[in-house]
């Protein structure tokens, strides 16, 4: 924490050199990334749900409360508002097969960021495992200092999982049905890669840009390798986010994939003042969406009581 509050006081003490023109074009290209994934997780949820009416807009909003509420607390807990957003929207919709049209999208996600982070290990920009205990504010920092407890909770989770499984086996046809609806558009490649696949290569487009126009803006050199490091950091703080939007570990994995093109407060200020305008515009965007959506912004209350609705999904 004194680490992040560290980089803030840098970010404040940069506040005045700081381009915001090129922040607003950074901006802009965030709302179309957030438009380009919307669209085509709309057209994968159309062709789980062929005989209703899917609307960009249902999804949009699903999307924006999910995103809203992750930038504020930890561990990805929007994702299922979003869910419960979108079931309301669309007659007959279950769950499982709703989180299958998430997870559709994760496919083109973990390929392209597969690709993007072993080019950046072929560079040698990333901290190896030997570095990694050394980095402050890195969320999952304890796996290394605690193996015993990290053992523990890794057991845990399995238990968790077995259970799951073993209550999922009783349901399991029933399941697996809703599960393989949610997969619908794989089954037609040409459809796919037109109303999907186009859609996450603009998005993903529009990723690199938005870190491209935030290098400006903090006048840290703006290139198309740099904005792939700054990208491949931004997933891998992303993997385990103990913290909303996974803030203090970006931070520290930033300002050592891109050690050398600045001074150390140049690369806080950078790194600080970007997660915290991109977390600005998502709760902006994401609580407006959630009081046009479910018509109250006490959201936590609408998830405890849709909560018992996946049981019986």
């Amino acid at each position: 924490m004194e680490a992040l509050l560290d980089a803030v006081d840098s970010f404040l003490g940069h506040l005045a050199a700081v381009a915001w023109g090129s922040v607003a074009l950074a901006v802009l290209c965030h709302l179309g990334k957030i438009v380009a994934r919307t669209r085509a997780w709309r057209n994968v949820v159309a062709a789980a749900y062929p005989e209703e009416k899917v609307r960009w807009r249902a999804v949009a909003g699903a999307y924006a409360a999910s995103i809203g509420v992750n930038a504020i607390i930890p561990a990805r807990g929007g994702d299922f508002l979003g869910l419960v957003v979108l079931k309301r929207r669309i007659e007959g919709s279950r769950y499982p097969t709703l989180a299958a049209t998430a997870v559709v999208l994760l496919l083109f996600d973990f390929v392209v960021g597969s690709v993007l982070l072993a080019w950046a290990l072929t560079q040698g920009v990333l901290p190896g495992l030997d570095v990694i205990p050394r980095l402050p504010s890195i969320d999952w920092l304890w796996l290394f200092q605690h193996p015993r407890a990290a053992a523990v909770v890794s057991g845990a989770v399995v238990a968790a999982a077995f259970v799951g499984g073993v209550w999922a086996a009783r349901h399991i046809e029933a399941f697996w049905n809703r599960v393989r609806q949610g997969f619908t558009i794989l089954r037609f490649p040409r459809r796919y890669a037109t109303a999907v696949a186009a859609w996450q290569v603009i998005e993903w487009t529009l990723r690199l840009a938005t870190v491209y126009f935030f290098l400006r803006a903090f006048h840290i050199p703006a290139t198309a390798e740099n904005a792939v490091f700054v990208q491949v950091a931004q997933s891998l703080s992303a993997v385990l986010p103990l913290t909303p939007a996974g803030i203090g570990t970006e931070q520290a994995l930033l300002a050592y994939v891109l050690s050398g093109e600045a001074s150390t407060t140049a690369l806080l200020s950078f790194s600080v003042g970007m997660r915290l305008v991109l977390v600005t515009v998502n709760v902006v965007v994401g609580f407006t969406a959630i009081a046009l959506m479910l018509r109250t912004l006490d959201w936590r209350s609408v998830v405890s009581r849709e909560a018992p609705a996946t049981q019986q999904d």
